[in-house]
């Protein structure tokens, strides 16, 4: 009989060791590695330390250890102690204004035409309607192409990450005049739908009245679904593959001439991009829901989130199966919050398929129980909860020297600045932490702190104090990002970001 293997445990200096004489493949050595500076980070000798601040007119940015101010035109790089200026573009007018952005990190495992494509860089949207390639170490404009001269294109956002992204158009809406004359526009708005690595188009995708009916308010597209939002608070999916495959009229190359354009150049200005996928019936619905504020899907096996649009449900949230939309046994949560901010529920980012519910007093992790080919509805159970330390609340009723009993008309807030509460959740996947921003109220002037918790468990492994003060009436963002937190607050016409970098405490 073979003896028992023993799990062995190994500190810093030897899986430096074996690192240094490769004795490990990347992979392995990739997870020790962060298993080291987990350790480093929670380590009662190391804290984070404010290192740096920037106060901007305009929103402020954070993606992958990057700073974006001023409308994307400074870039700071988070790498090192302190951040550190990577490119300034020169002043651009309104028409140049860079609208929205996303970050691309090239993949490994492809070989690209060109040297500069295995290169992070920032695909940005300007005003004026250019999609603009842009290195994201040096600021040199590598790429761009025009989208077109008929739709305003405003927004950016990911399909699949890292591999198809999307331009959202603003939405047509008739005017009073065309309302008038009885004129009704089909369109109502276009999505630009493009793969990267390298750039190349797919096509842009007509939403409109004969193929989605009317009333729509909203589009997204993720994972290759098309979602539609409706005025009536119905939300349905299609499947963006058939839709391509069925009414694409023209296979488009960015740089080669066109038919649709007169045989003009795929994203040269003045012409654009045509609109090659038209949509000219209704295409196979995947899947419907009405929900007062869209829906969420994620877990295992499928679910989603939603709020049914009736007043009686304000403030729950049901998690039912997508298979057949059977509402789980546990399934409507509720915090009964009375704050001022509403509390959030949403699938794990990890993908772990659990569910995160934050209020401003609880935060509870939830989890998914289900088994195959089993009859019986899926179960939501609790993996663990979070609660704040609060003092007693005042009394509702209270008796003056004279004697006379007064009664309060309201409650004391959950979100109440005076106590402490929950502002915000971030998850770091790497080192597999949970970064709670929290507020104490202890003095007048608003403090808050950052609580890391076991992302398995729960448990609180320290704290950190943050050096600004935090008012709550603003809004504020969150980022933990190995062994760098970034702060980013408005305050008032302002924004200000703060960046801390861990350090190692001297006693």
């Amino acid at each position: 009989m073979a003896p028992l293997r023993r799990k062995s445990a190994f500190n810093a200096v030897e899986l430096l060791n074996q690192r240094s004489r490769g004795i490990r493949d990347a992979g392995t050595l990739h997870r020790l590695c962060l298993k080291i500076l987990r350790n480093i980070i929670l380590h009662e000798n190391r804290s984070f330390i404010k290192v740096w601040s920037k106060t901007s007119k305009s929103a402020i940015m954070y993606e992958s250890g990057r700073v974006y101010c001023e409308n994307y035109q400074n870039c700071y790089s988070c790498v090192h102690d302190q951040p550190q200026s990577l490119y300034k573009f020169p002043k651009r007018s309104k028409q140049q204004k860079i609208e929205d952005a996303l970050l691309c990190q090239s993949p490994l495992d492809k070989t690209l035409s060109s040297p500069s494509e295995h290169k992070p860089c920032l695909l940005a949207l300007t005003a004026d309607n250019w999609l603009c390639r842009i290195s994201a170490e040096t600021g040199k404009e590598l790429q761009r192409v025009y989208l077109s001269p008929k739709y305003k294109f405003r927004y950016l956002a990911w399909n699949v990450l890292q591999e198809t992204f999307y331009v959202k158009s603003v939405q047509n809406k008739e005017t009073p005049l065309a309302r008038q004359a009885g004129i009704s526009q089909n369109a109502v708005m276009h999505l630009a739908i493009f793969h990267v690595f390298p750039l190349q188009i797919v096509g842009i995708l007509e939403i409109n009245k004969k193929g989605f009916g009317s009333g729509v308010t909203d589009v997204v597209l993720s994972q290759g679904v098309l979602a539609v939002s409706y005025s009536n608070k119905s939300v349905k999916l299609y499947s963006l593959e058939h839709i391509v495959q069925r009414y694409l009229t023209e296979e488009l190359t960015l740089g080669q001439q066109s038919p649709l354009l007169g045989h003009k150049t795929v994203g040269d200005a003045p012409f654009g991009i045509p609109a090659n996928i038209q949509v000219t019936d209704p295409p196979p619905l995947l899947f419907e829901a009405f929900s007062h504020n869209g829906i969420q899907i994620g877990g295992y096996p499928w679910h989603y989130i939603y709020t049914p649009p009736h007043k009686k449900h304000r403030g729950t949230h049901h998690i039912a199966s997508l298979k057949d939309s059977t509402l789980a046994t546990n399934g409507v949560q509720n915090m009964n919050c009375c704050s001022l901010e509403t509390d959030v529920i949403f699938f794990h980012p990890a993908d772990s398929g659990r569910v995160i519910h934050v209020g401003p007093t609880t935060i509870n992790v939830l989890k998914i129980i289900s088994e195959l080919n089993s009859p019986l509805p899926s179960e939501v159970a609790e993996d663990f909860s979070l609660s704040t330390h609060r003092s007693n609340p005042s009394p509702r009723v209270t008796v003056t020297s004279s004697g006379r009993a007064v009664r309060s008309r309201f409650h004391q807030l959950d979100d109440d600045p005076m106590q402490e509460t929950f502002r915000l959740l971030e998850y770091e996947d790497e080192l597999d932490l949970l970064a709670i921003g929290v507020t104490n109220g202890e003095d007048e002037e608003g403090r808050a702190l950052i609580q890391l918790h076991d992302n398995q468990t729960g448990r609180l492994r320290r704290k950190i104090d943050l050096v600004e003060p935090w008012d709550e009436t603003y809004p504020h963002e969150l980022f933990f990002d190995k062994d760098t937190i970034v702060h980013i607050e408005q305050k008032s016409s302002n924004f200000c970001c703060h960046v801390y970098k861990l350090r190692t405490i001297r006693k």
